[in-house]
C-alpha cells in the first residue's frame, strides 16, 4: 500500500512524466491533488500496471481528485531545450492548469526546477511509494500513449502503437528503412553511431 502523503496537513500534488526517454514525440507530465483520505489498493506506479488497469485507475483518479492537469511538452521544444528542461516545463505546465494552488510538490526523482514559491520535494522512484505521485504517473503515461497512437494513424512504419516512441528495434527499423518523422527528436541518438550516416542519406 503506497502512503497517502508527505505532510499531513499541507496541500500536496504528485508530479511524474512519461516520454522522456522515447525517440519521437512529446514528453508529458501531470500534475495531481488527491484527497488525504484517498485509498486505492490497486494504485501503483505505473510501469507495474497493465494497460486496461492504468485506464481503469485513470478514471478513478480523474473522478476523486481534487484537482489534476496534464501537459505535452513537443518534440521541437525537447530539441531545443533539451530533455531534461523540457520533462520540467512540463511539469511547471500541469502545475499551471491546477484548480488547486499546492502547498507542497511532490517530485518523482532527484532534480527538479522550482516552481514558482511552492516548496518541493524529490522523492527518488516516487511513483511506488506515494499516491499522488503514482496518480500523476498514470494519467502521464496514458494520455502521452494514446497521443503516440494516434500519431501511429500518421506515421505507421515505427511502430508507435506498440513502442509508443521507445527505441525499440522495430523502431529503429523504422527510422533506418524510411528516414525521420517529423515527431523525431532529432536531438536524440535514433540510430547506433555506424547506421546514423545512413539515416541522414534516407532523410534527404
Amino acid at each position: 500500500m503506497l502512503k497517502r502523503y508527505f505532510h499531513k496537513t499541507l496541500i500536496e500534488a504528485g508530479c511524474d512524466e512519461a516520454g522522456r526517454g522515447c525517440l519521437a514525440g512529446p514528453v508529458t507530465a501531470a500534475a495531481v491533488v488527491l484527497p488525504k483520505n484517498f485509498s486505492n489498493r490497486k494504485l501503483n506506479d505505473s510501469k507495474q500496471l497493465s494497460h486496461d488497469d492504468r485506464l481503469e485507475l485513470r478514471e478513478v483518479i480523474q473522478q476523486k481528485a481534487l484537482a489534476y492537469a496534464v501537459c505535452f511538452i513537443d518534440h521541437t521544444d525537447i530539441d531545443r531545450f533539451n530533455i531534461l528542461q523540457a520533462s520540467f516545463m512540463a511539469m511547471h505546465g500541469a502545475l499551471d492548469q491546477l484548480a488547486i494552488r499546492p502547498e507542497l510538490l511532490l517530485i518523482d526523482g532527484n532534480r527538479f526546477r522550482p516552481y514558482r514559491d511552492i516548496p518541493h520535494q524529490c522523492i527518488i522512484q516516487g511513483d511506488g511509494l506515494y499516491m499522488s505521485i503514482a496518480a500523476a504517473s498514470i494519467l502521464a503515461k496514458t494520455y502521452r500513449d494514446e497521443h503516440m497512437v494516434q500519431l501511429h494513424q500518421q506515421y505507421p512504419h515505427y511502430g508507435w502503437h506498440t513502442n509508443k516512441g521507445y527505441p525499440t528495434n522495430c523502431h529503429r527499423q523504422g527510422i533506418a528503412e524510411h528516414g525521420t518523422s517529423p515527431y523525431h527528436r532529432l536531438s536524440f541518438q535514433l540510430l547506433p553511431q555506424p547506421q546514423q550516416g545512413l539515416l541522414f542519406e534516407a532523410a534527404d
